[in-house]
């Protein structure tokens, strides 16, 4: 399996944290905590 890179930062507008993979087009999540985005991601 490949590694990829996860940004992981705070959304004012979604009130919440987001987790996403710049190299996987439109992979993303929200978690109310960075820990649950990550997880949610994964």
């Amino acid at each position: 399996m490949t590694d990829y890179h996860i940004n992981i930062f705070y959304s004012d507008e979604d009130g919440g944290y987001i987790a996403d993979i710049p190299d996987l087009e439109a992979c993303a999540a929200f978690g109310e905590t960075p820990g649950q985005a990550l997880s949610e991601v994964e």
